[in-house]
This record gives structure tokens, sequence and C-alpha cells, in this order.
């Protein structure tokens, strides 16, 4: 009988599973949707116990498809640092709070104030902001006291997933590394940091690398799901890690650009070494590191203009119009600070800005541009990386701008790299497949992920037009340099205060 690996992958919107065969590829996948909720500005929240009602309805679909004893290890990815405070049972005390939850700005700045800051880089390989556990912690311990009284463990998304499925409590390591609490030189937790942030060491499970065995699937969970009792269970890993792994990012130097919602860059490093630019991740492959950046608009400020300025949900259609209007938008340039910024800049306070529009520009010209800020965004770490010594030796790109041929091209002019389209619905599912596959023996090279990494168009960059990029770039650099402190000034104009007088 084949021998194969099941990953599950908690994702922001819905949960997907495949089975992968190591040496043909998928064999089958399950989707289900679940709930990401906003209860109050700037929350972000999941129902935990849903994850596991999707993950059980998900996995029966599976192996409706294949015997259950078929199934010789399984991994689960997820979204990181998601937070999930559990009781002296194991049952969830309260909705997840997510990594891009944002509720606890204040308590960031307390952060920022009691910490060096050069010294929490060195340490966490990053700096203080809202993806950090310690933060989110501290506001509920103002906010939640009784939750925080009877908490007994705190995990991640997919460890919880883990937890279900075997009853051992585990984190896997990326989500210590995102923590901010976690050492990821020295592979400890960072005891000054705890303190800070009120988190007994108690409350956290061992931390695992990926490939790691946490333990068989118990019981209870063979009769929820179908699988077969002690089938080994792996740390699994972070969704973004997972996805770059399935996108075939395995050598020093790989770069995948992710055109989805928000905009990812991912760096492939042999080296840990931090970059005050970036975040940090280690990754799927046991010696390796990913330099990780985030941009906090992609196609969500492509969607946004579509919707709000175009008027139209037909993206081909403004594409085909933008395919007409020469590289540099007729003079318009646009900084995609539409959700403030992650990296590199760190400043959530930026806002986005339209430069440059007169009266004969159309709507051709400003999508054109919109689509090039993000291009330029991800220059913009590009160039990071070159100035940090880094090579670049592949660019890959995925998710859904990649289906555009117009900003694919443009990807490349901007950057003046030749860029890969690397597809898959369910890449991180895919990816921790494959990690389970590792842990359990039953793939025996890493790089052999690169066989189910499926390839589609390449794009490389044109030199009149890469020309033209270079001074549309300079000029997006300088322009924000230039207004950042009038853009955290408008952020101040017609607030809350206005708005409760407005007529």
């Amino acid at each position: 009988m084949t021998q194969l690996s099941l990953g599950i992958d908690v994702g922001t919107t819905g949960l997907k599973a495949v089975l992968l065969d190591p040496e043909r590829g998928v064999v089958a996948s399950a989707e289900r949707p679940h709930e990401l909720r906003s209860p109050h500005p700037a929350w972000a929240e999941e129902d935990a116990n849903q994850w596991w009602v999707t993950t059980v309805s998900a996995v029966r679909q599976l192996l409706e498809v294949v015997p259950a004893a078929s199934v010789a290890a399984i991994g689960v990815s997820g979204m990181v640092p998601a937070m999930v405070l559990l009781d002296a049972r194991g049952d969830p005390l309260r909705p997840s709070i997510q990594q891009n939850d944002a509720r606890a700005a204040a308590e960031v700045d307390e952060l920022r104030d009691s910490v060096d800051v050069s010294e929490f880089f060195r340490r966490t390989g990053g700096v203080p902001n809202q993806q950090n556990v310690g933060p989110r912690w501290r506001w509920l311990m103002t906010n939640e006291p009784e939750v925080i009284a009877h908490a007994a463990r705190l995990v991640g998304s997919y460890d919880y997933i883990t937890y279900r499925l075997t009853g051992t409590f585990s984190l896997e390591q990326n989500w210590a590394a995102e923590s901010g609490l976690y050492d990821v030189t020295a592979h400890m937790w960072h005891a000054p940091y705890l303190a800070q942030a009120g988190i007994s060491a108690a409350l956290l499970p061992d931390v695992r690398p990926p490939d790691a065995v946490v333990g068989g699937v118990s019981v209870d969970a063979a009769a929820a799901t179908g699988l077969v009792a002690g089938t080994p269970v792996m740390a699994g890993s972070a969704d973004h890690v997972a996805a770059a792994l399935a996108a075939g990012l395995t050598m020093n130097g790989d770069v995948l650009l992710k055109f989805g919602g928000a905009g990812d860059i991912l760096y492939c490093a042999e080296s840990p070494e931090p970059d005050p630019h970036f975040y940090f991740d280690y990754h799927d492959i046991p010696g390796l590191t990913l330099i990780n950046g985030c941009m906090a608009s992609s196609g969500s400020l492509v969607k946004w203009f579509a919707r709000e300025l175009a008027g139209s949900a037909d993206l081909g259609a403004l594409d085909r119009e933008a395919a007409l209007v020469p590289p540099g938008s007729g003079g318009v340039i646009v900084l995609p600070y539409f959700l403030g910024e992650k990296t590199p800049i760190f400043d959530p306070a930026a806002r986005g800005v339209f430069a440059g529009v007169m009266l004969h520009h159309t709507r051709a010209n400003l999508y054109r541009a919109t689509l090039e800020s993000v291009c330029y965004g991800f220059a913009h770490h590009l160039a990071l990386l070159r100035e940090a010594g880094r090579p670049i030796t592949r660019v890959r790109v995925a998710d859904g701008g990649s289906r555009s041929a117009l900003w694919m091209q443009m990807a490349a002019d901007v950057t003046g790299e030749t860029v890969a389209v690397v597809g898959g619905d369910a890449a991180s599912a895919l990816g921790v497949a494959y990690v389970a596959a590792m842990g359990a023996g039953l793939a025996r090279d890493w790089s052999d992920i690169q066989r189910f990494a499926p390839t589609g168009a390449v794009y490389t960059p044109r030199p009149e037009a890469n020309k033209v990029y270079q001074r549309g770039f300079a000029l997006y650099r300088e322009l924000y340099e230039r207004i950042r402190p009038v853009l955290h000034t408008l952020g101040d104009i017609g607030g809350p205060e206005a708005q409760t007088t407005a007529p």
C-alpha cells in the first residue's frame, strides 16, 4: 500500500487539507470555510473549536478517497503567531487572537519604552510590533483578567490542531521565533521578556522543529476523524514558511514574492542573521532561515481601487486598459501604504498617496500606477537585501496576483529580475505535508519538493522599461521620506472626535 502524508493548513478564512504521495504528488484535497471575526475595530479573532470541526470534516472527506491505513504521517500549518489560550482541560478560554490583531497598540508602545530595542532585535530577530505575543497578553491582563487567571496553556493555531490530534501540547519553532519572547540564536525563551510580558514559562509547551514527531493520533481523535490511532503527527509549520517550501525555496538566495491580499517576500538564507527591515523565521529545512517581509496591502489595494475608484470588478478589463499606458504611468506615483505599512518601513501611521495626478490622466494611468506601486514596494525589499550583501539567485512569484501577465511583467521590469510563476492553491498544506513526509522517512531529500512546485510563465526584464522604473523607484523612495511627517499628521484629521460631530 502506498504511504501518504496528510497536510492540513489552518488559514485565515478556511482550512485546506491535502494527501501527498511523495513520489507522485498530491492525490486528493479538501477545503472547508471558517470565519474571521472583528467584533471591535482592529480586532481579529477566530473560533479555535471551529478549526477542529473543519479539520474533522476535511479529513473524513479525504478518507473517502484513500484508506486510513495509507496515511503514514501528518503535519499541520497555520497562521503565526496566533494566540489560543487553553484552560486546565485543554479547552479554549476565548476566541483566538490572530497575528494581525491590532488591539494592543498601547502595549506595543509600552514594550518599546521598556526594552533596549537594539538588544530586543539582537535576541528576537525583530523589533517590537503588533504581532508580538507579549503586548497582546498584557492587553488581556488589563481587559480580561479572568481569562488570564484560568489560562493553563498558550499555543498557536496549528499547535492547537496538533494537540487535538495527539493530546500532546507543542509549539513549533516559528511561533516561538515570532512571539518576541524567544532568543532565536540561543533557541530558548528569554526570561526577562517573559517577565516583562507577565507570562509564566509553565504556560508554554516544548518548542520543536517542524519535522519532529509530537505524538501519535489519539484514540479520541481517531474516532472523530477516521484516522488510524498512533499515526505520527509532526510539529508542523508556519503557513508562509510551508508555502515557501512548496514554492521550491531550498537554496541560499531564493526569493518568493507573494502577490496576495498582502504582499509577502521570503528570502532563503544559510545563516541566522536577522535584518532590522524584516521579520525573522526559521526555514522548514534544517539549517536554513527565512528573511520575511510583509507589505500590508497588495491585492487588497488593487481590489479597493477597482471597487471604489474604477467602479469595476473586472480586473482583466482594467489590465487591458493599463497595458496601453507606457511604463511610469505618465508621471503618476502611488505610495501603497493604504493600511499603514509593516516592512520595510514599520510605519503604521503611513498613508496611501497618489502623486503627480493631472486632469489629463485617466483611470488607466491611476490603475497602472497602483500596480507599479506594489512592485516598487517589492523592489524596496530587494534593494535592502542587496545592500546587506545578500545574493539574489532566483525569484519566484505566487498567489492571485501572479495570474496577471501585466503585473508580473511589471515585477520583472521594476526589480530587474527574471521572475517565474509558481502555482498551487494549497501551497501551505502541500508544504507541511512534505514536512511530515520528511519527518516520517517517507521522503529523503528536501530539494525533491521542487518536483511538486508547479511552474508557469517566466517574465524577463525589458531594458527600456527597467530604465524608466529605476527613475520611478528613486522618486518613490524619496517621496515617502519627504512627506512622512505630513502623512502622520493627516492621520489626526477627521478622527473619531470629528466623526461624532459630523452632520
